[in-house]
């Protein structure tokens, strides 16, 4: 089970970190990856990172401006968030996503199969 931590509030221009640890379970195989969801918006997958850590994968609303590493104990993640606007104000999630290849696209969205609780992220103008 994903247990995400490190939301609060910040300003624009802020960074922010989250990070995911994931328990009960080995995950070492299993792509990790983060998505958002703010009220009257569609959940949106952010990130993505693949099992051995080499490849990762951004939507371009946010590319450039985060960016997702898998920890050395491979059961952590973290998503390091620079210039932050309002936009991004949502509760965020880490997934484990059942990925069958060392890789991970906009199309490992659909393969979301454990999910944390969230936490929420505020930007403030």
């Amino acid at each position: 089970q994903p247990v995400e931590s490190g939301g609060g509030s910040v300003q624009t221009g802020d960074s922010l970190t989250l990070s995911c640890a994931i328990s009960g379970r080995t995950f070492g195989d299993y792509a990790i990856g983060w998505f958002r969801q703010s009220i009257g918006k569609e959940r949106e997958f952010v990130a993505a990172v693949s099992w051995s850590g080499r490849v990762t994968y951004y939507p371009d609303s946010v590319k450039g401006r985060f960016t997702i590493t898998r920890g050395s104990a491979q059961n952590t993640v973290s998503l390091q968030m620079d210039s932050l606007k309002p936009e991004d104000t949502a509760v965020y999630y880490c997934v484990v996503l059942s990925e069958p290849r060392d890789t991970v696209s906009a199309e490992s969205a659909g393969r979301a199969r454990h999910w944390g609780q969230g936490t929420q992220v505020t930007v403030s103008s």
